[in-house]
């Protein structure tokens, strides 16, 4: 499939794509990423494997969408775990936690 990534054309193919990235290791996915085989990249990850230029010449989306249009399941940002402690805290009721003065120790 004849794709578009930062101004160049691209011929990708699902089969190609999978070549080209088998053997490397995924970073750590902190925005939108694409699954590729069972592993998850993020999608500049992907872009810069698969067109060989930096990641501040393209973009997410144009990776994201030539991969859509492969075939590949492509994610949103990761959802943010949990907060742990539910209740709201001040700034001031952090940063005496932070500090361990004995009035956060009291509660």
């Amino acid at each position: 499939m004849r794709c578009v990534i930062a101004r160049y054309p691209f011929e990708l193919t699902k089969p190609g794509v999978l070549a080209s990235m088998a053997g490397i290791k995924p970073e750590l996915v902190t925005g939108a990423s694409v699954t590729i085989g069972r592993r998850r990249y993020p999608v500049m990850q992907v872009g810069e494997v698969l067109t060989r230029q930096d990641r501040r010449d393209f973009n997410g989306g144009e990776v994201t969408r030539a991969m859509a249009r492969l075939g590949f399941t492509c994610h949103a940002r990761p959802e943010a775990p949990p907060l742990l402690d539910a209740t709201p805290r001040s700034p001031l009721q952090a940063a005496s936690e932070a500090l361990g003065s004995p009035d956060s120790q009291r509660t």
